[in-house]
């Protein structure tokens, strides 16, 4: 998930200072994706440094920096012409699927079946009901509260929101049942390859 460009584009809406725009954001995402504050702050330092976001005003006492005597006043940000365009770039332009985000499950599992004395089937069944549990999680929000009968925009971005991670949560469940028939046929070839070993050998041994 980009960052970035989503910061670039909230600030498009109107000048922000650093709590507001995080307030946004996870307002805007169903606080599904808690953003740092520094993380906030790094990232508006490296916009401006790239020309994409400008200082536009300074406010009151900023509550983030009270333990910081260098700093206590609230700086706006807004987004400058070439921000602007990077953000019309990025919706126009689709995700790209050739470099995707590390899966730490994926990984677990490319891991453990890799090394000896791992239960793998363990691991998936244990996973499979850590999923489920949050897919009905996501299933009772989706029809109860703001997400059931969106009104607002930011309604509508939560519940649309909510709809992937059900999606993700739903792929991730079938692709769990998949990896365990796979270690089932594997674990099925590799027997049939041990049984059939004894009765090459004996055939070789009797042909000499």
């Amino acid at each position: 998930m980009s960052i970035r460009q989503a910061m670039l584009a909230i600030l498009e809406q109107g000048p922000m200072y650093g709590y507001q725009l995080r307030a946004e954001f996870e307002q805007r995402t169903g606080e599904t994706w808690p953003l740092n504050i520094g993380q906030v702050y790094t990232t508006l330092t490296r916009l401006e440094r790239d020309g994409l976001v400008e200082v536009v005003g300074h406010g009151g006492a900023d509550e983030t920096d009270q333990a910081d005597t260098s700093s206590d006043r609230q700086v706006s940000y807004r987004a400058t012409e070439a921000g602007r365009s990077e953000v019309s770039e990025w919706f126009a332009t689709p995700v790209p699927r050739s470099q995707p985000p590390r899966d730490e499950l994926a990984i677990k599992l490319a891991i453990a079946v890799t090394l000896p004395g791992v239960d793998v089937g363990t691991i998936i069944q244990r996973q499979r009901s850590a999923t489920m549990a949050s897919l009905q999680d996501y299933t009772r929000l989706k029809r109860t509260g703001r997400a059931a009968t969106p009104t607002e925009p930011a309604d509508l971005a939560w519940s649309l929101v909510l709809d992937a991670l059900v999606f993700d949560a739903e792929a991730e469940v079938r692709w769990l049942d998949h990896c365990e028939a796979r270690l089932r046929r594997a674990a099925a070839d590799a027997t049939e390859v041990r049984r059939q070993a004894p009765a090459a050998t004996t055939a070789e041994e009797a042909a000499r």
